[in-house]
């Protein structure tokens, strides 16, 4: 079954996105206890590494995969709404007809 996607269910699907967060998660080096991790992200046009404590792990990476998920979404959103504004203009291009011009000649008012 095919449910058509519309811009209220894109909206709608957008609204139930709680956490997200930018950036790449990387290892930086094995330790005893497991990997070390960073997260990398672009703020202010600069690249900013953190440290990510091994129980936030989880956490981070569902926040970058539904960053991912809400770029997909907007990314629809917008293309229905282009496609929606194109249809308009194209249907209200062919809806207008030109005004018949008027066959009386145009007076100017004298400054007298």
């Amino acid at each position: 079954m095919h449910t058509s996607i519309t811009p209220e269910s894109l909206l709608q699907q957008i609204a139930q996105i709680q956490h997200v967060e930018r950036g790449t998660l990387c290892v930086i080096r094995q330790g005893p206890s497991g990997p070390y991790y960073n997260h990398q992200t672009w703020e202010n046009g600069r690249n900013v590494s953190r440290y990510v404590p091994q129980d936030q792990v989880p956490a981070l990476q569902e926040a970058i995969a539904e960053y991912e998920r809400l770029q997909s979404l907007l990314d629809q959103y917008v293309q229905l709404m282009v496609q929606k504004s194109r249809a308009a203009r194209a249907g209200g291009a062919k809806k207008k007809s030109r005004r018949p011009r008027s066959s009386w000649p145009k007076n100017r008012k004298s400054g007298s």
